[in-house]
């Protein structure tokens, strides 16, 4: 039998509970299906948690891997007393599981529960689906929300006249300024509406503003003072960021060359666009996992 005294303390990523839980789900005991059920709700809570540390930026000056490794860890913890809480996951798959006619629901879920390849659904008003392939379930946090529905029409606007995808310009944006909370200030603390961390070169001939920024050498970031370009709207920042890829030769293989958002992100890594070496991880991620 499954050591009940321990399973509500070690739902995440212990082995031995993970072992025991499969031989108990065999005896297809009901102690055992509501078990595996809570692990299944503790790793389902630590996706999403995954998900939308993803789609945050975490390049600043106090973010290290030692800092990444910790952070983990205690999403970890969060996710074991989450699940411990309850989310209603678990009482749905196990309602689910005990009506289910072939009789196997425990040994069935435990065994659905710990693919390496596959990543739980829950449907708004439906059943669980726990055989859903890997980024069908796109977890969306409010502040991603509200920043997709406010700029998706100045995206879609840029896209009917270049032909970029609205989505690769959204994720951009919402990495360079991280969704919308970070973009270049004047000193009175008036917006730029710059949303793509464009630098005013010797060409530009608009506003200026004067901001932080982080940038990498030899792979080590620095805070450094630099000069953004300073529009009078969102869309007409939309506009310039749009015109700049399709017209400048730099950037002319990106476009082109673009097949999917992974390769429309190395694109523009390799065209000098930032200087952060993990530029298109950190973008493919966000339009692949935050965007909807």
């Amino acid at each position: 039998m499954i050591r009940n005294s321990n399973t509500a303390n070690n739902l995440a990523l212990d082995a031995n509970n993970l072992s025991d839980l499969r031989v108990a789900a065999k005896k297809n005991s009901p102690e055992a299906l509501k078990a595996t059920a809570k692990q299944f709700e503790a790793l389902f809570v630590n996706m999403m948690m995954k998900s939308m540390r993803d789609a945050t930026p975490q390049d600043g000056p106090m973010d290290s891997d030692q800092s990444k490794l910790f952070t983990s860890m205690l999403d970890q913890q969060m996710s074991e007393k989450i699940a411990n809480r309850g989310v209603g996951l678990a009482d749905v798959l196990v309602r689910q599981m005990t009506n289910n006619p072939n009789g196997r629901g425990g040994q069935k879920l435990a065994e659905q529960s710990f693919e390496p390849h596959m990543e739980p659904v829950v449907a708004p008003h439906g059943p669980t689906n726990v055989n859903a392939p890997v980024g069908s379930f796109k977890p969306q946090a409010p502040h991603v929300k509200a920043f997709q529905d406010a700029m998706s029409g100045h995206a879609e606007e840029a896209s009917r006249a270049t032909g970029i995808p609205a989505k690769f310009m959204l994720g951009q944006a919402a990495l360079e300024s991280g969704w919308g909370k970070h973009e270049p200030k004047a000193a009175d603390g008036s917006t730029s509406h710059n949303l793509f961390g464009i630098k005013a070169t010797s060409g530009w001939t608009g506003k200026v503003v004067e901001a932080p920024t982080t940038e990498y050498l030899h792979g080590v970031p620095q805070t450094v003072m630099q000069k953004f370009r300073a529009y009078g709207s969102y869309a007409e920042a939309f506009h310039d960021y749009a015109h700049m890829l399709s017209r400048n030769p730099r950037y002319g293989n990106v476009i082109s060359g673009s097949h999917d958002a992974t390769s429309f992100a190395q694109g523009l890594q390799k065209a000098g666009y930032a200087t952060d070496p993990h530029y298109a991880t950190k973008l493919s991620n966000i339009i692949n996992r935050s965007l909807v």
